[in-house]
């Protein structure tokens, strides 16, 4: 039996079917940690964050400050600087990163796969044509060749440039 060992999850395992995440961008959004809880950037209705578990490197978060369960349920204004934040982010991760290509999407809803059905997040997602290794394709496993610290510090640098 094959084993990879990731340390970093052991938390979110132990508490996972303990608590209740629901209120985990709320309560990350209150504190004054940023760097701590990988906050890229912070606009009037929406935030950016990395992904604490990503698929690939740069996999970051899009999320309304708001916290709602269905993109219906945004404002117009909301939906609007989603959008907007979404045309940021593809530009810091293609100065940062220069991936070849990009997953974007929603889970919405338990059902629909969201891991905290209760507050919207739009997941990003960059690609490489060298990403679908053999260990994806044969083990179900994924690599992601940078510590999620260096990848936080390379894209928020290209943020603090870019404002």
């Amino acid at each position: 039996m094959d084993r990879l060992w990731s340390p970093w999850r052991a938390s979110w395992v132990a508490g996972s079917s303990q608590e209740d995440r629901s209120d985990i961008f709320s309560s990350m959004l209150s504190e004054n940690r940023d760097e701590e809880n990988l906050i890229l950037w912070r606009g009037d209705l929406m935030f950016v964050i990395m992904n604490l578990y990503p698929y690939n490197n740069g996999h970051v978060l899009v999320v309304p400050k708001r916290k709602v369960e269905h993109y219906t349920e945004l404002s117009q204004e909301e939906q609007v600087q989603l959008a907007m934040t979404l045309n940021r982010v593809f530009l810091w991760l293609d100065a940062a990163l220069g991936p070849e290509g990009y997953n974007v999407g929603m889970n919405l809803g338990k059902a629909g796969g969201a891991g905290i059905p209760k507050h919207l997040h739009v997941h990003i997602v960059p690609r490489w044509s060298a990403d679908t290794s053999f260990m994806t394709s044969t083990a179900e496993v994924r690599v992601i060749p940078e510590a999620l610290r260096e990848t936080y510090e390379r894209i928020r640098a290209v943020i603090l440039a870019a404002e």
